[in-house]
């Protein structure tokens, strides 16, 4: 059973009763007339054939209130995309797919990158960008939410909750995250990344900077690496996003750029969560948690540039000396809420992943200071259409096109 504290600075809606998916999507039936809803998938080719998505699919059928389905289909042929047309056909809404590796859309990114407004690098930013902007050309949804395809534990409650703090006519909120308990398989603590790095790293810089508005933002989710968020469509217009793994994090600090806290929530979806998990990659930095932790760590301290710090390679040891100890201080705490629970931690693996993303935060820094002009993210859609005005229908063109 959840609690009802509030803490931070946003919104926190708890699942305090159990409420049933059924009363849940027979407010939504109703809520969509006014705020149609939408949803995107952003998706490798290799998870088709993994157990999660396949189960994803099946309790989407049976969601009654999405006005669509926008799958976002990365490294996949032309044999592997008419697999996915057949395999995505059995939705009963209305759907499409982006084939990213698809001749249209390819001359899309070539059009982009000729007036410099390509995406960088491709990954789950880029993909769930281009989705983005497909739905801002249909103009059919209000609201979109979002989530991974690789959720071992889905329920279509999970897509439920998540839309509804954005839809319901008497909230004002545009931008709703989930938060849950991450586990890896049966009894094993999971949630590396968030645990270990996200929310260690976030109190060390509280300790060195002093109190700034947006650590104490990020230390207000409960899971702020979480993969599923939802939001109105003016959201999707005007926030800009990485291509990388920051993408979360990213998304995060847009939203809250754009918008007041309290048009901000976090809303608890699901009881337990388990999906796939990434190797640490200790050795190799391309690969993994390894890739993932740096990425996410660079987009924090750009951020806080953008807010008036000034970074060294002496303060960046100092970090680094800083989250280390208060990531041994936390280590402690799971360990603890572990063995009340019955479950597994290994703390000789945890103290060696820490060890692993201290270094993260060393290589992360590094490369904030060589590139200090980089410019990471993906401009927002309001910049491409001043750009490009007519860009809206040629992304609605590429995507009938490759679906022909």
């Amino acid at each position: 059973m959840g609690d009802f504290f509030q803490n931070g600075t946003i919104t926190t809606l708890h699942d305090l009763c159990g409420r049933s998916t059924e009363a849940l999507e027979k407010e939504l039936v109703d809520f969509s007339a006014l705020r149609p809803m939408g949803l995107v998938l952003p998706s490798l080719y290799s998870e088709l054939q993994t157990e999660a998505l396949p189960k994803i699919v099946a309790q989407l059928c049976q969601v009654p209130y999405l006005e669509e389905i926008v799958i976002g289909l990365d490294n996949a042929s032309r044999e592997e995309f008419e697999h996915a047309k057949r395999f995505f056909s059995v939705l009963p809404q209305r759907h499409r797919i982006l084939w990213h590796d698809g001749p249209a859309m390819q001359q899309l990114d070539q059009l982009l990158a000729s007036e410099g407004l390509a995406p960088r690098e491709r990954g789950k930013g880029r993909n769930v960008w281009y989705c983005y902007g497909y739905l801002l050309a249909n103009g059919r949804s209000d609201a979109v939410a979002l989530h991974d395809c690789d959720i071992i534990t889905y329920d279509r409650r999970m897509l439920a909750r998540l839309l509804y703090p954005v839809v319901h006519p008497s909230f004002n909120y545009h931008f709703c995250k989930g938060y849950y308990y991450r586990v890896s398989g049966e009894d094993r603590f999971g949630g590396r990344v968030s645990r270990l790095l996200v929310s260690p790293l976030i109190r060390a810089l509280t300790m060195i900077y002093g109190p700034m508005s947006y650590l104490n933002y990020l230390d207000s989710f409960r899971y702020p690496l979480a993969g599923e968020f939802a939001m109105r469509a003016d959201v999707m217009r005007a926030i800009r996003i990485p291509s990388d793994w920051g993408l979360e994090i990213g998304v995060l600090w847009e939203v809250k750029r754009n918008y007041t806290d309290a048009s901000i929530c976090q809303i608890d979806i699901a009881e337990r969560y388990d999906h796939k998990h990434n190797i640490l990659s200790k050795d190799d930095s391309t690969q993994g948690l390894n890739r993932m932790s740096t990425e996410i760590a660079r987009v924090i301290f750009r951020k806080l540039a953008t807010q008036g710090v000034v970074f060294s390679p002496e303060q960046f040891r100092t970090i680094k000396a800083t989250y280390f100890r208060t990531a041994l201080d936390l280590l402690d705490q799971y360990n603890s809420d572990a063995v009340v629970n019955g479950l597994q931690l290994d703390r000789h693996q945890e103290e060696k992943t820490i060890e692993v993303f201290s270094q993260c935060i060393m290589a992360a820094g590094e490369q904030f200071l060589n590139k200090p002009m980089d410019v990471p993210f993906i401009p927002s859609w309001n910049r491409v259409l001043t750009a490009i005005p007519d860009f809206y229908q040629r992304i609605s063109a590429a995507v009938e096109e490759d679906n022909s």
